[in-house]
């Protein structure tokens, strides 16, 4: 995008701008000061991200007096600091690229008198335009999508205006899509580049000969599939609270008599679930007493370590209504569409008729808001400190985990006096340390709603997979166990490594127990969303699975395999979710649940040890109604 470079001059100095449409600078100054200044642009306009490190770098020179009248200079210092900044000072016959003219409040009028010369902006429309625009960060085909949406009239038809005007009046900031960085190295100084809307540095950099640039540009191929960010491209921020009794949160200190029980008891929670809510409740208070001694840019996170099954989507609910109840605004954020579908009905039912909004990919809602917003954590790409209250879904699932990209969406979106919520059954290994050292403020939920002990996982010697396949035989241990699950009315989950050995693995038991129906589904399968709900209704009594399946799905009376369970995919994390999948029911609490593999792993001792600690830690709080030893827990 193209921009126009300029100083306002007056007594006090020369104060560089950028614009977008020169026609609302020129009345805005010249409307505000009148002759007591004037306007030199530089012609010809260039670059948005060359315009804006120019800006900086001429803000950054100390001007004389004397050298203010004196065109060349300015030309010479122009062309000096772009050069300095890798920017071509010549044009393609070798001349100077760039003159300077002047403009004063005679010149100005008799310019408005010229067709176009002049623009008019609606008040109505802009004021709208500034208000949907708060906590957002987009490029600029968003935001013309976003006008176009709302049927703005002269915003759609005149938007560089629109936007240059919010930008002057100080509602919105305009930033380049690639911010280039200087920093040092041991040897030799370099150049790198970050991605404003992602986090992406020179690793994630394309460059490329750009049109608007005239030179080679950057641009973020790591968040290219939501749109192309680039260093000449503007991205639009709102520079405003997100609403406006917002303003009113961060100066008024909370009430410290109010009563967190009024919003834990509307919702049924178990004597587990409450006291996890209630911790959670006591930290977003305390957050509010003291967010105004925080340091600037900084949000507060507090971890819910709660085992699978533990009803962790009902603990959530106390923090939406306290947030929602004082003004804020919430934003669930889950790795997965299919979740965010899943948990929209859920939320609108509990808090109607408090609207609720989902964003991803593909939604209706896309430029929606709501006090309640349920997003894939993608989406929180587009907004920018918007949110009081961040709640991260399964932040130890695929995508988000050890995505830095998702992780700066999430740390961004969140308010400078905000608080963010993490929710995982399996945390990563660096949570887990800082919760033990007590830099993480947590909670650990150690055992389910019905009070009764995670299922421990046995241990089953077994030939690798594919050998079994090719020889079309089962391990008699695998089917022996497999037998005692159908025999008492369970469903199987069985979980492989590979995607390839689902078909030839689903042939087989179906031959080997023809008397049930037994379906295969991975990532790859059309009609995956049809076979779970075949499983769920209780049609298909075995399901061969990849790590697709390994959470989300809920069957109450369920058995787990995982064959192959030393294969290097099989983690810790993974297991443990996929453990998860039984004893999920009050009716069915003692489910089954097997590791078959030719070898023991680390991974399969740290799932059982992190299974059997819960355990302990459930049966020392009193939380289990099972009262035994070890030994019922299961070997």
């Amino acid at each position: 995008m193209k921009a126009v470079l300029y100083a306002v001059i007056s007594n006090q100095g020369a104060v560089w701008y950028v614009s977008l449409d020169m026609r609302v600078d020129l009345a805005v100054w010249f409307g505000q000061y009148g002759d007591s200044i004037r306007i030199r642009m530089l012609e010809p306009a260039i670059s948005f991200g060359q315009a804006v490190v120019l800006r900086d770098r001429m803000n950054a020179i100390k001007w004389l007096h004397k050298e203010i009248n004196v065109p060349h200079i300015w030309v010479s210092k122009v062309s000096g600091e772009a050069a300095a900044s890798g920017i071509s000072v010549f044009a393609a016959d070798k001349s100077s690229r760039w003159t300077l003219m002047d403009c004063d409040i005679k010149q100005w009028r008799a310019y408005q008198q010229v067709p176009g010369g002049s623009v008019t902006i609606q008040g109505q429309e802009l004021s709208r335009f500034i208000e949907l625009m708060q906590g957002r960060s987009l490029l600029w085909d968003e935001v013309k999508q976003l006008l176009e949406h709302y049927g703005f009239q002269a915003a759609s038809a005149d938007p560089l205006a629109y936007v240059q005007a919010a930008y002057l009046y100080g509602y919105f900031l305009l930033e380049q899509g690639i911010r280039k960085q200087e920093g040092r190295s041991w040897l030799r100084s370099k150049q790198n580049y970050q991605c404003h809307r992602c986090g992406g540095e020179i690793q994630q950099m394309m460059i490329t000969e750009c049109m608007f640039c005239g030179q080679e540009c950057p641009y973020c191929e790591q968040c290219l599939t939501m749109g192309r960010s680039r260093f000449c491209s503007v991205t639009v921020r709102s520079a405003l609270p997100v609403a406006s009794n917002t303003v009113e949160r961060q100066v008024r200190c909370p009430d410290e008599g109010d009563s967190l029980e009024k919003y834990l008891s509307p919702w049924g929670l178990s004597e587990i679930q409450a006291e996890a809510s209630g911790q959670a409740l006591l930290f977003l208070k305390g957050n509010e007493l003291k967010k105004l001694n925080k340091p600037p840019n900084t949000s507060s996170k507090f971890l819910i370590w709660a085992v699978t099954g533990a009803g962790k989507t009902e603990m959530i609910f106390p923090m939406i209504q306290y947030t929602v109840s004082k003004g804020g605004r919430v934003v669930v954020a889950t790795p997965r569409r299919d979740v965010v579908l899943e948990l929209k009905p859920r939320l609108e039912k509990a808090f109607a008729p408090t609207p609720v909004v989902t964003l991803y990919g593909g939604s209706e809602q896309r430029w929606d808001v709501a006090p309640i917003m349920i997003a894939t954590t993608h989406q929180l790409l587009r907004f920018e400190r918007a949110f009081d209250l961040v709640i991260i879904d399964e932040l130890d699932a695929f995508p988000y985990h050890n995505n830095p990209m998702l992780q700066y969406a999430a740390e961004k979106v969140c308010k400078t006096d905000g608080a963010t919520i993490l929710l995982s059954a399996t945390p990563p290994i660096q949570l887990q340390k800082a919760a033990s050292r007590r830099q993480l403020p947590h909670v650990k939920v150690t055992a389910r709603y019905h009070r009764h002990p995670l299922p421990v996982p046995a241990l089953i010697a077994m030939s690798p997979l594919r050998q079994q396949i090719q020889k079309a035989t089962l391990s008699s241990k695998i089917t022996q166990k497999m037998t005692e699950s159908i025999q008492r009315g369970a469903q199987l989950f069985v979980f492989v490594p590979k995607i390839y050995m689902v078909e030839p693995l689903t042939e087989l038991l179906s031959k080997t127990f023809p008397q049930v129906v037994t379906q295969g589904t991975s990532s790859k399968d059309e009609h995956r969303a049809q076979k779970v709900m075949d499983f769920r209704a209780k049609q298909t009594r075995i399901l061969v699975t990849t790590t697709i399946l390994e959470r989300g799905v809920t069957i109450p009376k369920s058995d787990v395999l995982i064959l192959d369970a030393d294969e290097p995919i099989f983690d810790s994390a993974a297991l443990v979710q996929m453990a998860g999948r039984a004893g999920r029911s009050a009716d069915d609490p003692a489910g089954s649940v097997y590791f078959a593999a030719k070898e023991k792993t680390r991974a399969q001792v740290e799932a059982i040890r992190q299974i059997k600690s819960m355990n302990s830690i459930a049966r020392k709080k009193g939380y289990l109604r099972d009262k035994g030893g070890p030994a019922s827990e299961g070997k």
